[in-house]
Order: structure tokens, then sequence, then C-alpha cells
């Protein structure tokens, strides 16, 4: 008959894991004091408040600017060459020297209904593929809603200097197929403008590539009828 006399032994009541290979408890860790940080001092309090009140700022202009531009819907002008004319075209047969005239005729349209467009002076110059021929000047214009305007650039070059396979490429241009093809390319500033919202001043590029001028004598036209251009920001 068991003994009901005798103390139950047993591992203690306030450590449930025991030791398995000697029976007895694992003794408590004895826990660590929290590291110790100073109070923040007024500046740094100061610092803090400040870089959220310009988070803030900037995040409620941001909105605002989104807010504002998707209320007005701003598009990019639209550029047109409408003609090309070529004249006094000169080939030095002995040397890389280029002489010749051209006028370059284009239309500028705004397709916005509420922002006029202001246009700051547009470089523009004249290529043989990559090769630059001329450059000129387009004196600054505005543009209302939905309004256009004609523009016209003209570029020349006399005795110009440029590499061999410039030469002999108008040269094979004109012989073989009659027509030699030009590029021209503005930039410029522009600002946007609607009532008292006014948009940051943006830098404007037009590239009109692959202008076919026939050629015939020294002197030509644009064929195959006006080309539009490629418009960025």
């Amino acid at each position: 008959m068991a003994d009901h006399s005798r103390p139950v032994t047993g591992y203690p009541t306030n450590n449930p894991y025991p030791n398995p290979s000697t029976g007895t408890a694992f003794p408590h860790a004895a826990p660590h004091p929290p590291p110790y940080r100073p109070p923040p001092t007024p500046r740094a309090i100061f610092l803090r408040r400040l870089i959220a009140i310009l988070l803030a700022t900037f995040v409620i202009a941001g909105i605002i600017t989104l807010i504002t531009w998707l209320a007005l819907r701003p598009r990019l002008p639209q550029f047109r060459v409408d003609s090309l004319s070529l004249s006094n075209l000169s080939l030095s047969p002995n040397s890389s020297l280029l002489t010749a005239n051209w006028d370059v005729r284009f239309t500028v349209r705004n397709p916005n209904h509420k922002i006029t467009i202001y246009y700051d002076a547009l470089a523009a110059s004249l290529y043989y593929k990559g090769e630059s021929i001329s450059d000129t000047t387009v004196p600054p214009f505005v543009l209302g809603t939905r309004d256009e305007t004609a523009l016209r650039a003209t570029f020349a070059a006399v005795d110009r200097y440029v590499d061999g396979w410039v030469v002999e490429g108008i040269r094979w241009e004109k012989t073989v197929r009659g027509s030699v093809s030009f590029n021209v390319r503005m930039a410029g500033w522009v600002r946007f403008k609607a009532g008292a919202w006014r948009g940051r001043r943006r830098f404007l590029r037009v590239y009109c590539g692959e202008l076919p001028v026939g050629v015939s004598g020294k002197g030509g036209t644009l064929v195959g009828g006006p080309r539009r251009c490629v418009v960025g920001l």
C-alpha cells in the first residue's frame, strides 16, 4: 500500500521547463534594465516639427498642382511644316564647301481650351542627316487658346565647310533620287498660363524629320505635302 504521508517531490511549480539532463530547473535570467534614453532636446523637437511641416507642405502643394493639372488637361502644341524651299544650291566639286538658302514655313497650333502658351525665342537648326548645316532664331510669340500662327525660319550657308560625305550625299540624292531630305530641329522655353494659374517654364523640343525637297538645278521645293513634327517637353 502506498504511503500517502510522505511529501511529494518534483520540479518547482514556478519553472515549468526543467533541465532534462540534471532534472533541475534552469535558473531564471535576470531581466535587463531598459537602455537609458535622454529626453529630446528643444532643438531636436524643433527640427522634427520643421521637417514634418515641410513634408506636409510639399505633399499639399503637389496634390494641388496635380489636381490643377488634371483639371486643365494641358496638351502639347502642334507644329507642322507647310513648305520648304531651297535656292542657290552650290556644291564645290573639289572641296567640302556648301552654299545654299532654305526658307521653311511652319504652322503652330495651341490645342488647349483653357491654356495660353508663351514662347521664348526658339533656336532652330537645319540638318542633313546628323550634320548641322545652318542655324537661326525664331522670335518669341504667344498663342492663345485654340489659336494658331504662321512661323518662318530662314537658313543660309555660304561656303560652309562640312564633312565630305555631306556634299557627296546631297549630290548623290539629287542625281539619283531627284530629291534631298533635310531635318529641322527647334528648341526653347515655353510657359503655360490659365487665368491666375501659371505653370513653370518648360523646355520645348521640336523635330521635323525627313523633309524631302525635289531639287532641279540650284533649287527646289518640298514634295509630298505638309509634314507634322514631333513635339516633346
